[in-house]
C-alpha cells in the first residue's frame, strides 16, 4: 500500500496501518508495559536483596546470575517499546515521558544491580572453578562470566560502581538533548523543487534532493540544511564536547589511558585494528581523488562541490522504487544464502517488522532494534529510491541476525556486538548490488549501478573513517586540555575533508558544519565499525558467491553465534581476520576496479 505522496509531511495519524511496524508484539497496549516496568523494579529490588551473598554457594550464585539475565532481557523490553513509541513521533508527549521512565528505571535497576560485578570479581579464582563443578548449569554463562574477569582491573569497588550506575541519567544528556534538538526543534524551511514548487525540507528528504539532477535544487537543499544548522552551532559544539567529556570521565574512572581504549575494550578490539584501518585508507585516499576528478569530468562542471557528490553521474536513468517492489528485489538478491533464509526474510518484511514511511516528529535515519524473543523491529523514512532499497537490504541484514541469533542462542547470548552486526547488514547490500549489476542490459543502467557501488565505498569506508578520525582527533585534544568550541570543531572537519577529498573539489565552508548534524557522534568510537564491517562483508560476500555452500554455512554459523564468543573470534569463523590490514586492503582494491570499469565504460 503505497502512501500517497504530497508537499506536505504526513502526521502519524495519516500513515497507513499495513506501513507501520507492529510493536503491540512486544506489549499489546501500554497498561502491559507498566506491568512489566513493575515487574523489572521488583527484579531488581530481589537482585539488591542478594547483596554479600555472591560467594555464599554455587546454587547462590547461580540464582543470582539467573536473575540478572533476566533483568537484561526486560529492562531492555521496557526501554525498546517506549523509546520506539517516541521515535514514531516525537512530539508526542506521552512517550517522551514513557521513555523518560525507562531510562530512569534503568538507571534504577542498575544502581541496584552494580555490585554485582565487583563482588563476582572478590571471589577466588578456586572458588569460582568450584562453583561450575558444583551447579553444571553454571556452564552456560561462563562465557560471561570469564569475560567480566577479563576487565577485572577496569571494575571499580561496590560503591564506586553504584555511583557509575546512577550518572547515568545525567551522563545520557548530551545525547538526549541533541536528540531534541535535531528531531523536534529544529525545523528547517521549504525549498523550490526542480518544477518550482515549495516543498519541505527535511532530513528524511534530504538526499532525494542531493540526488536531483538539478544543481539549483542540490545547492538550494544544502545551503538550507546547513544554514539551519549554523543558527545552533554553539549550542550543538557545546552538546557535542558534554559528550567527549562524558567518554573522558568514564574512561578515566574506569583507569583507561584514552577514552579511545575504554570503548573498543568493550568489544576486546584491539587499538590496533582502529589505527591501521585510517593507515590503509590514508594509503588510498588518491583513489577518492580520482573518482573525484572523474565525477567532475563526468558531470561537465569547471568546479565541484560538496552538493556535487550524491547525484548520480549517470545521465538517463532514474530509478524509483516503490517499497513494494523493493521488497521483492531484496528478496531475489539474497538468493545465494539460500531458500530458508529468503523465506525469514521475505515473511519478516511482510511480517509487521518495518515502519516504512516518513512522517511528522518521527526520527530521521533508519535503524533495527532486535528485541529478545522477537520479532525484530525496522525504522525507516522510506522515499521510493534506490539508497532507499538499499536501506532495506541494509537494516533487514540486522534483523536476520537477530533473528538467527534469537533462533540458536539463549538471551544471554543472543545479542551481536555492533562490530558484527554492520557486517550482516552490509553484506546484504553487496549482494543486492551483484543482483542488480547481473541484471542489468545496457550500458547506461550499469554505470549508474557501478556508480552506486562507489558511493556505497565512499560513504561507508572513507567517509565513516574520516568520522572515526574526527572522533579521535577531538577526543586526544580534550583529553590533552584544549577547549574546542564550533569554530575549532569545524576547522578541524574541513581539513580532514579537504585531505580526503583532494585537490578536485571545492570544500563549502558550510560543510565545515556537518559534525553538528551526525548522531553517531555521540555513541563514541562507532562509526569506524561501518568501515571495517563493509570491508569484512565485501570478503565474505566474494566467498559466497564464488564458493556457494560451504561459503553460506559458514556465514549463517556466524548470523547463528551471537555473542557466544568475542567478536574478532566469530568473524574468524567465517572467513575474515580484522586484525589483519588486509580485508581493508582488499575492498579498497575492488574499489580500485569498479572504479576502473567505470572509467573504461565512459571513455567508450
Amino acid at each position: 500500500m503505497p502512501l500517497e505522496k504530497g508537499n506536505k509531511l504526513p502526521s502519524r495519524a495519516e500513515v497507513p496501518a499495513a506501513l507501520k511496524w507492529q510493536i503491540e508484539k512486544i506489549y499489546a497496549n501500554d497498561d502491559l508495559w507498566e506491568r512489566e516496568f513493575a515487574g523489572v523494579k521488583e527484579i531488581g529490588a530481589q537482585i539488591a536483596g542478594f547483596q554479600g551473598r555472591l560467594a555464599e554457594s554455587a546454587q547462590t550464585f547461580y540464582q543470582i546470575t539467573v536473575l540478572q539475565d533476566s533483568l537484561r532481557e526486560k529492562i531492555y523490553r521496557v526501554y525498546a517499546y517506549a523509546s520506539m513509541r517516541k521515535d514514531e513521533d516525537n512530539t508526542n508527549a506521552h512517550y517522551q515521558i514513557l521513555t523518560d521512565r525507562a531510562q530512569a528505571l534503568f538507571v534504577e535497576v542498575s544502581s541496584a544491580a552494580s555490585y554485582l560485578t565487583p563482588e563476582l570479581l572478590g571471589i577466588p579464582e578456586e572458588t569460582l572453578a568450584r562453583f561450575f563443578a558444583e551447579e553444571p548449569r553454571l556452564e552456560l554463562y561462563r562465557h560471561f562470566i570469564m569475560e567480566l574477569v577479563r576487565r577485572k582491573a577496569h571494575t571499580l569497588s561496590v560503591s564506586e560502581e553504584r555511583l557509575i550506575a546512577m550518572s547515568g541519567e545525567v551522563t545520557s544528556a548530551p545525547d538526549d538533548i541533541y536528540s531534541m534538538i535535531t528531531n523536534a526543534d529544529l525545523k528547517f524551511p521549504s525549498i523550490k523543487d526542480a518544477d518550482g514548487n515549495e516543498v519541505e525540507l527535511s532530513e528524511g528528504r534530504y538526499i532525494q534532493f542531493m540526488e536531483n539532477r538539478d544543481r539549483r535544487v542540490r545547492r538550494d537543499a544544502f545551503e538550507t540544511l546547513y544554514g539551519t544548522y549554523n543558527k545552533q552551532r554553539n549550542t550543538l559544539a557545546t552538546c557535542l564536547m558534554s559528550s567527549v567529556k562524558k567518554d573522558i570521565f568514564l574512561s578515566r574512572a574506569r583507569h583507561y589511558p584514552t577514552s579511545r581504549a575504554f570503548y573498543l575494550d568493550d568489544n576486546n578490539i584491539p587499538e590496533a585494528v582502529y589505527d591501521q584501518l585510517i593507515e590503509v585508507v590514508h594509503e588510498h585516499n588518491p583513489l577518492v581523488h580520482r573518482y573525484m576528478r572523474l565525477r567532475k569530468e563526468a558531470l561537465g562542471f569547471g568546479d565541484l562541490h560538496m552538493y556535487d557528490i550524491y547525484t548520480p553521474i549517470v545521465k538517463g536513468v532514474d530509478i524509483k522504487v516503490s517499497f513494494e517492489e523493493a521488497k521483492k528485489t531484496v528478496a531475489a538478491g539474497m538468493t545465494p544464502l539460500g531458500p530458508d533464509y529468503v523465506k525469514a526474510l521475505a515473511d519478516g518484511m511482510d511480517g509487521g517488522w518495518i515502519d516504512v514511511p516518513e512522517n511528522l516528529g518521527k526520527t530521521t535515519g533508519a535503524y533495527c532494534a532486535s528485541v529478545y524473543p522477537g520479532p525484530p523491529f525496522v525504522l525507516l523514512n522510506y522515499n521510493d529510491s534506490l539508497d532507499d532499497m538499499f536501506t532495506l537490504a541494509h537494516e533487514m541484514g540486522h534483523a536476520m541476525h537477530g533473528w538467527y541469533s534469537f533462533k540458536h542462542q539463549p538471551h544471554i547470548y543472543s545479542g551481536h556486538r555492533i562490530f558484527l552486526a554492520e557486517v550482516a547488514s552490509t553484506l546484504n547490500e553487496c549482494l543486492l548490488l551483484d543482483h542488480l549489476i547481473k541484471k542489468a542490459t545496457d550500458k547506461t543502467t550499469r554505470l549508474y549501478l557501478l556508480n552506486h557501488y562507489l558511493e556505497q565505498f565512499r560513504g561507508t569506508v572513507f567517509r565513516q573513517t574520516m568520522f572515526a578520525e574526527f572522533e579521535q582527533i577531538i577526543h586526544a585534544k580534550v583529553e590533552g586540555g584544549e577547549a574546542l568550541g564550533a569554530d575549532a570543531l569545524s576547522a578541524i572537519y574541513h581539513d580532514l575533508n579537504v585531505a580526503y577529498y583532494g585537490p578536485e573539489m571545492t570544500v563549502d565552508a558550510l560543510i565545515d558544519l556537518e559534525w553538528g548534524r551526525i548522531p553517531h557522534f555521540y555513541m563514541p568510537f562507532y562509526v569506524y565499525q561501518y568501515a571495517t564491517g563493509f570491508s569484512a562483508a565485501v570478503a565474505l560476500s566474494q566467498q559466497i558467491l564464488k564458493e556457494g555452500a560451504p561459503a553460506v554455512k559458514r556465514y549463517i554459523n556466524f548470523l547463528s553465534s551471537g555473542e557466544s564468543k568475542y567478536p574478532i573470534d566469530t568473524l574468524k569463523d567465517a572467513g575474515v581476520d580484522m586484525t589483519s590490514p588486509e580485508p581493508v586492503r582488499m575492498a579498497l582494491e575492488v574499489f580500485r576496479t569498479t572504479l576502473e570499469e567505470m572509467e573504461n565504460l565512459l571513455e567508450r
